[in-house]
């Protein structure tokens, strides 16, 4: 025998579900307002080098140009320097996923020491989400102003021809110039001997003084020295870029693609990374400001006075580059036996 339901427990019943359409309905309302006031205070931004450096430049350009299109959206800059930038992505892999606490990471600490370390304090690639890709920046080969290669070309020639014979100056183990080098003889199928200094400073000044044959440099680290003035005689030559694109500040310059080594590209590039679990709409408002920092005039020219370029990709393309870099820079340092040192 069946027993119909009494009239105290049907009210019971759709008290209770009343109640629970409420609770979900308020729930909805409540998300969709955070989504609404995101950013609701300042967001803290965590440079993992130190101030002044190339990576804490583009940080300060980026988040000076949001604010300045979004009065609504204010940044902390917080410079977190040490192991190589894993110090500070490690603070950002351990923050609360909420919007509030973003990385600058870029192509050392997100895709170089994965492979190059033997101990990581968070993983590359489970920890972060990926937001946008934001610069690249390629290196320049340059050589003494006084060289006999005029052409990168005739300096591979030099490296075939006497194996073991270039030494190619570093400005430290696994530095994208160091592994940037390494790709491109792999590439170009000459064997150079590393020489590792504590920066680029001491590095060049050993290029200059003849102590090494070559280097991968950064623009600003060799700029000055690329160009004559009244007073002083150029004191380095470039041969190539290692971007796909010739830069405004060295426009004579070819691409080290065009000096006949084809699709080869290796740059040093930051992207916006923030902790895993981020909630995708807030994922996606940061990533929208970025974008429209990237197409700004005035942030294009200032990162081409640097040598950098705006990269700019959907969130699903930041992280298949960033994948693939991590890749491709993991099965250079196996193949090459690099170790830290």
């Amino acid at each position: 025998m069946k027993h119909r339901p009494t009239l105290q427990a049907t009210s019971r019943l759709v008290c209770g579900l009343a109640l629970l359409v409420g609770q979900s309905w308020y729930g909805l309302q409540s998300m969709a307002q955070t989504n609404n006031a995101y950013p609701d205070r300042p967001i803290k931004i965590i440079v993992p080098y130190t101030p002044g450096g190339g990576t804490d430049t583009v940080t300060r350009r980026l988040v000076e140009r949001i604010s300045a299109d979004n009065p609504k959206w204010q940044f902390v800059v917080d410079n977190k320097a040490g192991g190589g930038g894993n110090i500070g992505m490690d603070v950002v892999a351990k923050s609360r996923p909420d919007g509030y606490t973003l990385g600058m990471g870029q192509t050392a600490n997100l895709a170089i020491n994965p492979a190059l370390l033997p101990k990581m304090s968070f993983d590359a690639t489970k920890d972060f989400t990926p937001i946008a890709l934001v610069a690249a920046q390629p290196m320049v080969v340059v050589v003494k102003a006084d060289s006999s290669w005029k052409t990168l070309s005739e300096m591979v020639d030099a490296g075939k021809n006497k194996p073991n014979s270039l030494r190619q100056a570093l400005a430290g183990t696994g530095t994208v110039g160091h592994l940037a080098g390494e790709l491109f003889a792999k590439r170009a199928g000459f064997k150079a001997l590393n020489v590792p200094y504590k920066g680029a400073a001491p590095a060049i000044t050993d290029l200059l003084g003849g102590q090494t044959d070559y280097m991968l440099a950064t623009p600003q680290a060799v700029l000055g020295m690329l160009q004559a003035t009244p007073s002083q005689p150029a004191r380095l030559k470039a041969l190539a870029v290692t971007s796909t694109r010739r830069l405004s500040i060295l426009p004579t310059i070819p691409t080290v693609a065009e000096s006949g080594f084809k699709d080869f590209e290796a740059v040093d590039w930051k992207a916006v990374a923030a902790p895993a679990g981020l909630p995708p709409a807030i994922a996606k408002s940061i990533h929208a400001v970025i974008e429209n920092a990237l197409k700004n005039p005035a942030f294009i020219a200032k990162l081409a006075d640097d040598g950098s370029a705006p990269m700019g990709a959907s969130q699903e393309q930041s992280a298949k580059y960033i994948a693939s870099e991590q890749q491709m820079w993991g099965a250079l340092i196996k193949d090459a036996g690099i170790k830290n040192e």
